[in-house]
């Protein structure tokens, strides 16, 4: 089937041609017809299928009739990250080139009085965050009674980050008799409960059983020790011994690992860029706009960068932390092998890992397998070197330090002998016979075990042989 049956305007077909396109993914055959008849759609699709040009399309052959009131948009776009609300937003620049529709950014990191201004002027699509859309509704400088079609994207990311009130909220502000596009890649128990209060009899559309991984990506899991510095080395001998890598993801669980990491790859030598949620919106975008140019190979990131980024020739993806989330391992490995292509998928796995592989693997439905790594030894190989290298001075005296310690220890252990001999010199005086053991340095047990003849006090301290006056 070509985008021509799709009953698609011949605006739309046009800038879908320039662009190469010649056939739609499954998802956007099947729900495109539904949401131009104005349909509710329930839409299930594993990432990378397409799913954004699946209501992006169909909504700009809608927004061809009409036009937009100031400070009430005609349709609302509601996405988890500023990223994939950029993204969006990118492609209703790509495909409605033909067509003079004003679509607004509602993002955090944005000033508000630009944003205020876009506003004023009429917004055909609005394209926003939760957080920031209610800012601006309570600001009163937004009315969403003019809202003709909601899309909730990437709804069980909405739940993961919390979202899932302000959703309920923002639900309630726009009218009752709204069209509603529904998203998502997974279907937890909560988000069911919101498809049944918030769609009106939708059709559901389902191309992949949920949280099922592509059969394009290669898997595979590889141990290691659970010290950072192991899983670092592992990772470099990777990056350094995978073929056909073009570019990487490397995801981890929190954001100062990824600073971490992302400065131990610079300091060894690889091009990295890092994006997390507490760069700012200009950082974050020139990141990821290096990592697309090719600019820099490497992109160490936080799972902000897990959903719905097009960046279609990802060639690898490395999971350096195991995601605590199943759903969350389905959709970074998600960001490689997109529209058809091969792509990589490698877990390093520490012992404190398994728990979380088990419920991935349980989620998927199939086992990751097991690759037989040389790193790992590698990685003991050079434990000192490594943690020298991206510790810095810090670690060398910590290290010297515990060499001191060493040092110290010995020095104690054989001086042990000599301190029976070797005389003190307050007891000295006193008599000059052998001395007392030294009790604080020696195990009380040693100290019992010397031999005392019957008169002999040289065993005391000199302290209880000092005279002692009686009172009278």
């Amino acid at each position: 089937m070509s985008f021509s049956n799709l009953g698609l305007s011949d605006k739309v077909l046009a800038a879908v041609a320039a662009t190469g396109y010649t056939s739609p993914t499954p998802i956007q055959e099947q729900a495109i017809p539904h949401v131009l008849a104005r349909r509710d759609v329930l839409g299930i699709a594993q990432t990378g299928t397409g799913k954004t040009a699946a209501f992006v399309l169909p909504m700009l052959t809608l927004l061809e009739k009409g036009r937009a009131r100031a400070r009430m948009p005609r349709t609302l776009i509601l996405e988890p990250t500023r990223e994939l609300a950029a993204q969006v937003k990118e492609n209703f620049d790509r495909y409605g080139v033909g067509q003079k529709l004003n679509v607004a950014l509602l993002i955090g990191g944005v000033s508000f009085g630009d944003q205020d201004a876009k506003l004023g002027r009429g917004v055909d699509v609005l394209i926003a965050t939760p957080g920031r859309l209610l800012d601006h509704t309570e600001r009163g400088k937004l009315l969403m009674t003019g809202v003709e079609l909601l899309v909730i994207d990437e709804a069980d990311r909405m739940l993961d980050m919390g979202f899932i009130p302000d959703i309920e909220r923002i639900c309630k502000l726009v009218p009752f008799t709204r069209q509603t596009l529904f998203f998502t890649a997974t279907m937890p128990t909560e988000i069911r409960r919101i498809t049944e209060t918030f769609l009106h009899n939708p059709m559901k559309v389902e191309v992949s059983k949920p949280a099922s991984t592509a059969v394009t990506v290669t898997q595979s899991q590889i141990s290691t020790g659970k010290e950072p510095h192991e899983k670092r080395e592992l990772l470099r001998q990777l990056l350094r011994d995978a073929k056909d890598l073009k570019n990487a993801i490397i995801f981890c669980n929190r954001k100062r690992e990824v600073a971490v990491l992302h400065k131990s790859l610079q300091k060894h030598g690889f091009g990295a860029a890092a994006l997390h949620g507490d760069m700012d919106q200009s950082a974050r975008m020139a990141a990821l706009e290096q990592f697309r140019k090719g600019e820099l190979p490497l992109l160490v990131a936080s799972d902000v960068a897990a959903r719905g980024l097009d960046i279609p020739e990802v060639s690898h993806v490395f999971n350096f932390d195991v995601p605590h989330h199943p759903d969350d391992y389905v959709h970074r490995i998600g960001r490689t092998g997109r529209a058809g292509r091969l792509g990589t998928a490698i877990s390093i796995v520490s012992p404190l890992d398994q728990k979380s592989i088990l419920a991935i693997e349980k989620l998927i439905g199939q086992s990751i397998p097991h690759v037989e790594g040389h790193a790992r030894t590698a990685a003991v190989s050079v434990e000192s070197d490594t943690a020298t290298a991206e510790n810095g001075p810090a670690s060398r005296k910590s290290r010297r330090g515990g060499q001191r310690s060493k040092h110290r220890d010995r020095e104690k252990t054989s001086a042990k002998p000599a301190a029976k001999q070797a005389p003190s010199p307050k007891s000295s005086a006193r008599t000059p016979a052998a001395p007392p053991p030294s009790l604080g340095r020696i195990p009380m047990a040693a100290a019992t075990q010397d031999h005392v003849e019957p008169g002999d006090h040289s065993h005391l301290p000199a302290f209880l042989l000092r005279p002692v006056r009686a009172r009278g």
